[in-house]
């Protein structure tokens, strides 16, 4: 077994791990971001646990719920109501990110729900590989979805995370049959994600579901290396360079052309 399979058998485990009690989730961390995990100022819960290997993931410490630790929806809430203040106006909110928040939707559903309900703008990213596990009544208390799409295409998009694309494309036509507010999130990485046929690919789908606000384009970076090497993990793409500005105004203008907005 080569290190790529052996961090998938790792992954597929997450699947079957034991559900924490009632009212209770794994977290990796929390912290406070600014205009990359939603709109305005967030306060960013990382969850723990993920069904897929990105080559390019930047927090591989949230990739297994046994390296996490356990709290309570309402320790979180107590949390949150720190930097309520600041957060609301700055015009921002609550984002559920990971790790892949649908792997605990329990949890994932009480603390959206208890920020919706409060007042806060609530946003959740997440791979939509799992979206089966996400109930209307969740995206009903979710007011933005932030949908990673690696790829459109099948055979990239395996290479890229070791999972299947079509479950989130199904997550995709169902946000936008539900009508819920959704920015897609795609990370150009040169080599692997930048060619011009599964850039159009992209803009072809997110074109047609008419309620995606923008694309975001984000640009690869090797910023996560040094996570890697305190883990004692291989970081597949260190050799990677980012993209140049060419190539950003190149898969710019291949959004604009199919109408797509791109940050």
């Amino acid at each position: 077994m080569n290190i790529r399979q052996a961090y998938l058998h790792q992954a597929a485990t997450e699947l079957c791990h034991p559900p924490a009690p009632p009212g209770t989730g794994v977290i990796s961390s929390w912290d406070l971001s600014i205009g990359v995990d939603g709109p305005g100022t967030r306060f960013v819960v990382f969850t723990c646990g993920c069904p897929l290997r990105c080559l390019y993931c930047q927090n591989p410490e949230t990739w297994r719920m046994r390296d996490g630790r356990q709290v309570t929806v309402e320790e979180v809430m107590t949390e949150i109501s720190r930097y309520r203040r600041f957060i609301s106006v700055a015009g921002g909110g609550v984002t559920l990110s990971g790790g892949e928040p649908l792997l605990q939707p329990g949890f994932t559903a009480e603390l959206l729900h208890r920020c919706h309900d409060s007042g806060l703008h609530t946003a959740l990213d997440t791979s939509g590989l799992l979206g089966a596990r996400a109930s209307d009544a969740m995206l009903a208390d979710t007011d933005l979805v932030l949908l990673d799409i690696k790829s459109s295409d099948p055979a990239t998009y395996r290479r890229v995370t070791g999972g299947p694309l079509e479950p989130t494309l199904r997550f995709a036509r169902r946000l936008a049959a539900l009508g819920r507010p959704t920015w897609i999130r795609f990370v150009l990485v040169p080599g692997l994600t930048d060619a011009e046929e599964n850039v159009d690919g992209l803009a072809r789908f997110v074109a047609g579901l008419g309620n995606v606000e923008h694309v975001d384009v984000l640009p690869f970076h090797r910023m996560a290396a040094a996570k890697y090497r305190k883990l004692g993990l291989h970081f597949p793409l260190a050799d990677v360079a980012p993209p140049d500005q060419d190539l950003l105004n190149r898969v710019h203008a291949q959004f604009h052309a199919h109408g797509v907005a791109s940050t």
